[in-house]
């Protein structure tokens, strides 16, 4: 295998999206990177927090299902295949707004690429998640209260990809998106820092049960560690 190679380019309204393989020295391993612009997305060299995220959301998930599951932000697939790990979920389906990254998979581009698009229980929806959050109802995105969403798109709640994904990160906001999810039904949020007390405190406004995780990970480009945060919160009942 050569030691770098661009796997896909493709030209999108938020910049150029560039998926790349690279044979890295100190881990000595592959690893699969996408930027969009100048900015780094995300690595296959850090999918800890990524996993926690869909394992951290699902165990707060009560009862023995079966679950139907959003998850928001497909990425490298880390998140969507831990969720196809629990034995309670009936279906997952994954919204992205970016088409390409949805043909990486279906072209098995990527390392759980195959697991992911032959499960049977799963559906890749290229849509606008935060319109789909916001009440609307773009092609194939679910119709009816779902039972968890998972949530890895922005950097943090403070740091978007896009302006137009800011008004989910307030209580109106996060208030809409409840509407989304079953009596009890459980939100969960991916973030590059720490929970930050201004995200709690909003997620509290609209959900029960917030909780705030800090997820530590060996970083072998630091020889140290890094963290990254994950949000929880339980839909409110009637």
């Amino acid at each position: 295998m050569r030691r770098f190679a661009e796997l896909a380019v493709e030209s999108t309204p938020m910049g150029e999206l560039v998926l790349r393989r690279r044979h890295d020295p100190v881990i000595d391993a592959e690893v699969y990177e996408v930027k969009l612009g100048d900015e780094f997305l995300m690595s296959s060299l850090f999918t800890v927090a990524e996993e926690e995220l869909a394992r951290l959301g699902l165990a707060a998930v009560h009862g023995d299902g079966p679950l139907d599951v959003v998850v928001g932000g497909l990425g490298l697939g880390y998140t969507a295949v831990t969720v196809l790990d629990d034995a309670r979920i009936h279906s997952l389906v994954v919204i992205d707004a970016l088409r390409p990254v949805i043909d990486w998979h279906e072209r098995r581009l990527l390392p759980v690429s195959d697991r992911l698009a032959s499960d049977s229980r799963t559906r890749l929806v290229a849509a606008d998640f935060f319109a789909w959050a916001r009440g609307d109802q773009p092609d194939g995105t679910p119709r009816e209260p779902v039972d968890a969403i998972l949530l890895d798109v922005d950097h943090t709640p403070q740091h978007t990809l896009d302006a137009s994904h800011a008004d989910l990160y307030t209580v109106a906001g996060f208030r809409r998106l409840a509407e989304r999810l079953r009596p009890g039904g459980v939100f969960a949020l991916w973030s590059d820092e720490r929970p930050h007390a201004g995200t709690l405190s909003d997620l509290e406004a609209a959900f029960d049960d917030v909780a705030g995780h800090t997820v530590a990970f060996a970083n072998p480009l630091t020889e140290g560690e890094s963290v990254n945060g994950v949000y929880v919160g339980r839909a409110r009942r009637p």
